[in-house]
């Protein structure tokens, strides 16, 4: 079983091409190869995190996203947030939803939250945070990482592929102010 993270597929929303640079011709295009990437990913017996903005869908269009959810191999689960409307949070095919979540992987603690956080709980032992939002305007911090599709080349990613990353990028310069003592603690978050 492996766990996969991703955040901001926007399934269905065409202006996000332009908003983000998106290197897709249409939405259609853009959310089939989605899509593939993460039937490649994934096996039946893996997990795939999503870290908000499933779909900028109309309700009419549920049985579309519903199929979109079936051809996914393994257990799905969202991490909700502003464009996740209520019906897109209630599709059976979730098997589970949260507006927060923690979880722990190979021993890391793992907060999950569709926006980046400042700070997150076990940040001082070395707790990771993983966030969308901000799709390809910042990749994180040490220990806060960005795992939307426009910074993963439109792919899920795992806690390995999320651990090389996390150590190049520069430490958060308010860190130190709200966690007094932090200086130099989050690049030990890679453990």
């Amino acid at each position: 079983m492996t766990n996969f993270y991703t955040a901001d597929p926007h399934f269905g929303h065409e202006s996000v091409i332009k908003f983000c640079g998106r290197p897709f011709g249409s939405v259609d295009e853009m959310d089939a190869t989605i899509l593939q990437n993460y039937q490649r990913a994934m096996s039946r017996s893996d997990d795939l995190w999503i870290i908000g903005d499933f779909a900028f869908a109309k309700e009419p269009e549920k049985e579309k996203l519903r199929k979109m959810l079936r051809s996914i191999p393994g257990r799905k689960h969202l991490v909700t947030v502003n464009h996740d409307k209520p019906w897109v949070r209630r599709l059976t095919e979730w098997s589970s939803v949260h507006d927060f979540i923690e979880i722990k992987e190979d021993g890391q603690r793992i907060s999950l939250c569709h926006y980046p956080l400042l700070t997150w709980p076990g940040i001082r032992h070395g707790a990771l945070h993983l966030f969308g939002h901000v799709h390809n305007n910042w990749q994180g911090s040490k220990g806060a990482i960005n795992v939307g599709v426009d910074v993963f080349g439109f792919k899920p990613v795992t806690l390995f592929d999320i651990r090389k990353p996390n150590a190049d990028l520069p430490d958060n310069p308010l860190l130190e102010k709200l966690e007094p003592g932090m200086a130099g603690l989050a690049s030990e978050t890679t453990a």
